[in-house]
């Protein structure tokens, strides 16, 4: 898909991620669409994935450590076709799939996540058994900053350098806020780039919400013998001028006045791609 196409298709992610939200009454709105460029980048230009063949040998494989924006993963996953999309007016409903964090009974999902801290080890683990079984796939996976409070993400991290899973790209969300306030005030963790090297990762820290350099990264092979730490430096609720680095959107559903003025600029977003 072009840059351009990318682009466009991020803003339409993210006016079907805050329609779920409305409709449904429940979200993680702010945590949704600051990765949205993040997941848009990976599913739609980069990970080897086929929705007709969602067991496919060698697929590249995606754990969505930060569990808590399945929203914009439910979005892209029914956009992509891997469920039909009116499945997504089931979201947050009596027996549905689409449940609050991702639900490996739906295709295209490879682990169960929600309690914070196991995507990376998770991750180490397939790249490893993938290194073991010369499988050529690739493992990713994203990780929020409130996240790495939990120790089991560096144990992961030391684990990768060790076994030298050059296989295996970490993505950061680093939109520098969580539910209960700023990141550095709740859990101080920078300076992160020299931590990730001391463990002995291939860091890079890019701008999150700007498609050409996540692009730019993510296509770029991994170093022999290194795991790819990408600390994609975002803004929690991007797109919503109301949303935009507020920590009370982490988990909040717009009022009614609010999902209209979030539609409206987001159709303002798109009108000035298309006419670039």
């Amino acid at each position: 898909m072009e840059l351009i196409e990318l682009k466009k298709k991020a803003v339409e992610i993210r006016k079907e991620t805050l329609q779920m939200i409305y409709k449904s009454k429940t979200g993680h709105t702010g945590s949704d669409l600051s990765c949205t460029d993040i997941l848009v980048a990976l599913y739609y230009n980069i990970m080897n994935i086929d929705p007709k063949n969602p067991e496919m040998k060698n697929r590249d494989q995606y754990i969505q450590s930060k569990g808590h924006a399945a929203e914009v993963l439910w979005a892209i996953l029914a956009d992509k076709g891997f469920f039909p999309k009116e499945e997504l007016l089931t979201y947050a409903k009596f027996n549905s799939r689409l449940i609050g964090h991702p639900n490996n009974k739906v295709a295209g999902v490879e682990m169960n996540t929600g309690s914070l801290g196991h995507g990376l080890p998770v991750s180490v683990g397939i790249a490893l058994a993938g290194k073991m079984e010369n499988n050529s796939y690739h493992t990713y996976t994203l990780l929020g900053d409130g996240e790495l409070a939990e120790g089991s993400v560096w144990e992961g991290a030391m684990a990768a350098a060790n076994y030298g899973l050059d296989n295996l790209t970490a993505i950061i969300d680093r939109n520098g806020l969580q539910i209960t306030g700023k990141s550095e005030e709740v859990m101080a963790v920078e300076p992160l780039d020299k931590k990730w090297s001391a463990f002995g990762w291939d860091v890079h820290t890019v701008d999150g919400n700007n498609m050409e350099e996540l692009i730019e990264v993510l296509s770029e092979e991994n170093r022999k013998g290194m795991p790819k730490m990408i600390i994609a430096k975002t803004v929690k609720g991007k797109g919503f001028s109301e949303s935009e680095n507020q920590a009370v959107w982490h988990h909040k559903v717009p009022t009614e006045e609010q999902f209209f003025k979030a539609l409206d600029e987001l159709e303002h977003q798109l009108e000035v791609l298309t006419n670039d």
